[in-house]
């Protein structure tokens, strides 16, 4: 391999930077405390903590007054720049969604990138301009250079984007700065290649609640599977922090003192106190949160000092460490509900009431939204919303919906905030998962106004806050009910239909409601409103959590069932995805037969019908009646033909012919061995 030349590419491009008169630090300068403690905190190039130091850094302002740091990471070979993978992303993630050690540091890109990302892990930096340079000499001796210039973001969740093609460094220069950051604004992603990231980002916080579970699990006695729930809810509200308003709680604020009153734990609730008198909720639900995470902040133990050291400070740093990244870059993900799962699974579901309590997978709360037909005017309910994880799919769905259709600025940002705010509303009961749901729409920013910890029988169908005399006008019902409430859940249905005037709904339950177990709900249900489709899911799709066999239903609202309606049944058990219950493997969902694809055409079966049969087979797809004053007719199938046809008869008699044949001829061999 070729002698490197890295101090000549750092000669070339820190002599580009004297020249436009930057204020520039090199490797072991100083740029300001929170960059410094961010490289310092984050995991250094080779996995280790700390040592992340980038060959030179700046602070740049532009005409808005917005900071932007650069960090650029010079190389001294060919071919050194950048290593992308097959999507055309830096790969700094292996196959198994761990950090890849040697590309962040053998390239150039790779290293700025990975710095990039220390800054929006523990700083309030959320746009960061990553430079890589690297060059080789030629026959005669002159340094041809490389430039990569990325733009790491929130909005891009930490991945990078190429800005474009550089040969030098003077867009940084004060009078190209400007002109610069506005080609960086209008870099967009795909929602293809963004949903590509969110789902690379999403294996790696499964990954990393896994490991920071069996860490507090494993090191930290005395805390129950609550208490740590409770310890991240309390870290993520005391360290997301409100841009010019609350300052997020740094690791270096927690001073393990014993002193009443300053205690580490009476720091976090002071945090979450001026956190929480920044969101636009409803005083009761602020009271109620304080009032649940102080139980846990404020005991005895956990705040007893040892080695100089608090439990909470430990344990509250360890969350910051393996999570901190994937709230800040605001991954709109049912974060909370991968939480849950996490901590529970490791009991293995030992209480029977657990067992009630099996959150939706995020791709099939997905399907569930886009069989309700939501677009950004819906208005979305969930009667047993768990960690509402089916409101933040609905949510993402509307969001993607006002994106792609409202052209001002302004306009969209106000329905965003409507969205959140106005067209979702949940219902859940028990209290340490209500906490859950109203997190989860914290962190999405903020949905958690019209979340309600009440008995979804007891609802009166209003809005919880903001306009509480009014009914909340929902036209579209999303459900994964307790499947041991009456008529497996369909209760729930019947409740919340009725309170509906039109729009669609769209359950999963298991598929014993449709087959006997909730006939007086359904025949009530079906006098009012129109079974559309039935589905019947794959039987593991709970695999670890529940082992029964689901089905999806999708009602059309407010339309009493017509005997003559023909329902669409389809089979889904072969959906595409093979599901594994590991609990050491990287990603127990895998895509083995065009998953993606078939869950598309699910959605479209139900609302084209037949003509968009495309993946699967007319044995999977059928339609009949049903009698709406049966109750047990849901789950049909294709009726199997058993008339044999002329294929089938060439075929029985043509492996018979096969087998006389074979016969004859092993008779003859035999003879002739006989014979010798």
């Amino acid at each position: 391999m070729a002698q490197s030349i890295e101090p000549d590419i750092a000669d070339l491009a820190n002599g580009w930077l004297k020249s436009y008169d930057l204020d520039y630090k090199l490797e072991q300068a100083s740029l300001n405390n929170d960059i410094d403690k961010a490289l310092k905190e984050y995991e250094s190039k080779s996995g280790g903590k700390g040592g992340n130091r980038p060959d030179a850094k700046l602070l740049l302002q532009d005409k808005n007054l917005d900071d932007y740091p650069v960090l650029i990471e010079y190389k001294g070979q060919k071919n050194k720049l950048v290593k992308l993978n097959k999507k055309g992303q830096v790969e700094n993630t292996k196959a198994k969604y761990e950090p890849h050690f040697t590309n962040i540091k053998d390239f150039a890109v790779n290293g700025a990138v990975h710095y990039a990302n220390a800054l929006l892990h523990y700083t309030n930096y959320t746009d960061i301009i990553a430079i890589g340079i690297t060059g080789h000499k030629d026959s005669k001796g002159n340094i041809e250079h490389e430039i990569g210039v990325y733009f790491v973001s929130k909005s891009n969740f930490g991945a990078g984007q190429k800005i474009g093609e550089f040969t030098d460094l003077s867009f940084l220069a004060p009078k190209n700065f400007d002109a610069f950051i506005e080609k960086v604004k209008h870099l967009q992603l795909s929602q293809e290649e963004l949903d590509a990231i969110k789902e690379q980002k999403e294996r790696e916080i499964d990954r990393s609640l896994v490991k920071l579970n069996n860490d507090i699990y494993e090191n930290e006695k005395g805390l129950g599977e609550k208490d740590r729930i409770y310890l991240v809810a309390a870290t993520i509200m005391a360290t997301i922090g409100i841009p010019g308003k609350v300052r997020p709680l740094d690791k270096t604020d927690l001073k393990s003192s014993i002193e009443e009153g300053d205690k580490d734990g009476d720091i976090i609730i002071r945090k979450i106190k001026a956190f929480l008198s920044e969101k636009n909720i409803p005083q009761k639900k602020k009271d109620f949160i304080l009032r649940t995470l102080q139980n846990t902040l404020t005991t005895e133990n956990i705040n007893k000092v040892t080695d100089g050291e608090s439990q909470l400070k430990r344990v509250f740093s360890k969350i910051v460490d393996d999570i901190g990244i994937y709230y800040k870059i605001g991954l709109t993900t049912d974060f909370t509900g991968k939480l849950f799962n996490e901590m529970y699974g490791w009991l293995g579901f030992s209480q029977d009431k657990l067992n009630d309590v099996v959150l939706t997978p995020a791709y099939i709360a997905t399907l569930l939204v886009k069989l309700t037909r939501v677009n950004k005017d819906s208005y979305v309910w969930d009667f047993a919303t768990g960690s509402a994880g089916l409101l933040v799919s609905a949510m993402n769905e509307m969001l993607i919906d006002a994106k792609e259709s409202i052209t001002s600025p302004n306009e969209l940002a106000q329905k965003q905030l409507d969205i959140k705010a106005k067209q979702l509303l949940g219902v859940e009961l028990l209290p340490d998962v209500y906490m859950l749901a109203i997190l989860n729409m914290i962190l999405m920013g903020d949905g958690s106004s019209n979340i309600l910890n009440e008995d979804s029988f007891d609802f009166d169908g209003k809005y919880g806050y903001g306009k509480t005399d009014e009914k909340f006008p929902a036209d579209a019902f999303v459900l994964n009910p307790p499947y041991s409430a009456d008529g497996n859940g369909m209760n729930f249905v019947q409740n919340a239909l009725d309170m509906m005037n039109k729009g669609y709904a769209a359950i999963i339950i298991q598929n014993s409601a449709g087959s006997g177990k909730a006939i007086s709900y359904n025949k009530k249900i079906l006098k009012k409103h129109t079974l559309i489709a039935s589905i019947k899911m794959p039987v593991d799709i709970f695999i670890g959590k529940s082992n029964v066999q689901t089905n999806i239903y999708v009602f059309r609202v407010n339309e009493p069932h017509h005997k003559e309606e023909m329902v669409k049944f389809i089979d889904f058990s072969n959906d595409g995805y093979t599901r594994t219950n590991r609990k050491k493997a990287s990603n127990n969902l895998k895509d083995t037969a065009n998953a993606k694809e078939r869950y598309e055409e699910i959605v479209n079966l139900v609302r084209f019908g037949k003509s968009k049969l495309k993946i699967f087979s007319e044995k999977e797809y059928y339609e009949n009646t049903i009698d709406p004053s049966n109750g047990a007719d849901w789950n049909q199938s294709a009726p199997i033909d058993t008339k044999p046809t002329l294929e089938d008869f060439k075929k029985t008699v043509g492996d018979y012919l096969a087998w006389e044949v074979g016969n004859i001829l092993k008779g003859q061999g035999e003879s002739q061995e006989l014979g010798k």
